[in-house]
């Protein structure tokens, strides 16, 4: 493989790392994934450029625009959102493009970019972009506040979490009571909550998820929730190889959006009534359970208490 096939190649795979973040809903790590590999794009499809041809640097181009059009689209989500904006589908159409880059015609672009509104690029300190990873994770950025500032929230929510499934005979209901939450720096986390989705061995949702409310009190190194979850299914009819999973969440008010801090999940196994501690994994959320990563070494978990009703 030829050198500029592997960057082709690494461009790709970040293209996929970005749109993934995206369809999960984990917006700020997509625009991060957004930001990075435009600037990467737009430095290649510069005139100053000399390692693709001029019908590739235009491609490159177009790409980094729709990646800064999407990612526009994203920051302005949780604010007013734009009337004429790039969704994901119309994102994702451009991936062949870029993945078939060396054999590309720019004049079969799918999608008209001067159709959206103006691309805002992103401002602040030059970054080398020879130097950027694309296939390594990136920490978590730790969010500060100087004394006397108010970042701004958005409007608290009271959760969508829905009651308990209608008795069946020989069915078994399942409650969930999330109690709290152990993290180093419980405290610094604004408006957290936990979204609880009930899955299948694919990953594919087998009810609706369900938000909690934001926390009721944050107090280190916990934050407690102190809540109960009515699992939309009944046990027995999950199928083999169903797990529970809870995404804490949190908002972040430097990019205007809610994020992801760390997961936990349940498989059948230990569907039990009673207390329960579930170890915390490191984002990105893996809903097929194939790549895990402790959050911590620490004794800190996700605590629970189960109930289980046979009517």
């Amino acid at each position: 493989m030829s050198e500029k096939s592997k960057q082709v190649a690494k461009w790709h795979g970040a293209f996929k790392k970005a749109t993934d973040f995206d369809s999960w809903g984990q917006l700020v790590e997509a625009v991060d994934e957004y930001q990075m590999l435009s600037r990467q794009l737009r430095k290649e499809g510069s005139s100053e450029s000399r390692t693709f041809t001029d019908d590739q640097k235009r491609i490159l181009s177009k790409v980094s625009t729709c990646l800064d059009l999407r990612s526009q689209a994203l920051q302005a989500s949780h604010g007013s959102s734009l009337e004429e904006s790039l969704s994901l589908e119309e994102l994702k159409k451009v991936e062949p493009m870029l993945k078939n880059l060396l054999n590309a015609n720019p004049e079969e672009f799918p999608v008209q970019v001067s159709h959206f509104s103006p691309v805002r690029r992103p401002t602040g300190p030059e970054v080398d972009i020879s130097v950027l990873n694309l296939d390594g994770e990136e920490e978590e950025e730790e969010e500060t506040r100087s004394e006397g500032t108010t970042p701004t929230t958005p409007k608290p929510t009271s959760g969508s979490l829905l009651p308990r499934l209608p008795p069946e005979p020989a069915m078994t209901n399942l409650t969930m009571r999330i109690e709290r939450i152990g993290l180093k720096d419980a405290g610094q986390h604004i408006d957290p909550y936990v979204t609880v989705s009930v899955k299948d061995v694919s990953g594919i949702d087998l009810t609706e998820p369900q938000d909690t409310p934001i926390a009721s009190k944050k107090e280190d190194p916990y934050v407690y929730f102190n809540v109960d979850v009515e699992i939309q299914r009944h046990v027995e009819k999950m199928p083999k190889g169903t797990a529970i999973f809870f995404e804490f969440k949190h908002y972040k008010p430097k990019k205007r959006m809610t994020s992801i801090k760390c997961w936990a999940f349940m498989e059948m196994d230990e569907l039990k009534s009673g207390p329960a501690s579930i170890e915390l994994y490191k984002k990105p959320t893996d809903f097929k359970r194939k790549k895990l990563n402790l959050l911590t070494v620490k004794p800190l978990f996700l605590e629970l208490y189960l109930t289980l009703t046979k009517d």
